[in-house]
């Protein structure tokens, strides 16, 4: 049977409280650098894209042990347990997309029984990064096309899609959901999304859209 909605969460301060950029930045000893360039990407003031690479550049050197370092590092949202749970219960399939990078992403997926997921891929060589991205970057049109794929995987309408996400790389995604959600969002993704969340990631189940 064709589920009723399907729903798509960004990762990075949606689905976990924190920027998995800064917590590898960290370990590099670039946490403030980065952090003052993450912000100006999800305020929309500066491309994704270049400015994913430019943070990305000061992991170079990181040894590939990071990863799981990381990983357990990693808080999930309040919330966000209940929210799968309920979703799981209605059978609503659920799919992450993110800006982050898919060594973390993967096994928090894997940890949390999600199986579809996408995000960047690290350049490894000599068991180090590179400081280099692998692959296409998954910027805000890459985030739209891949809610569209997923909802033609699933036989899901967009129209039934709920897209969830916090900063500017989600608003076409969130724009080509028939609900877009910002989640403890900038101000740029409140004004442009059809709903508002703050606090528990499971008040998303509240909106009256949803009930």
């Amino acid at each position: 049977m064709t589920p009723t909605r399907l729903v798509v969460m960004d990762v990075d301060s949606t689905l976990i409280t924190q920027e998995v950029i800064e917590l590898l930045a960290a370990h590099a000893g670039s946490r403030d650098e980065v952090a003052a360039i993450t912000e100006r990407a999800m305020r929309g003031d500066l491309d994704f894209t270049a400015s994913l690479r430019a943070r990305v550049a000061t992991l170079a050197g990181l040894p590939v042990s990071v990863f799981a370092e990381v990983l357990d590092e990693v808080v999930v949202t309040p919330g966000a347990v209940e929210l799968l749970a309920e979703l799981d219960r209605r059978g609503w399939p659920v799919g992450l997309v993110s800006g982050g990078f898919v060594e973390v992403v993967g096994p928090l997926a894997a940890r949390l029984g999600i199986t579809r997921y996408r995000a960047n891929a690290l350049e490894v060589s000599g068991g180090a990064l590179t400081g280099r991205v692998a692959g296409e970057v998954v910027d805000r049109a890459v985030k739209a096309r891949t809610l569209r794929e997923y909802a033609a995987e699933t036989g899901v309408p967009l129209d039934r899609a709920v897209a969830i996400g916090d900063g500017a790389n989600d608003l076409d995604m969130l724009a080509a959901a028939g609900i877009g959600v910002a989640f403890n969002a900038k101000p740029v993704v409140c004004e442009q999304a059809d709903a508002v969340v703050r606090g528990r990631l499971d008040a998303v189940l509240e909106l009256p859209q949803l009930r």
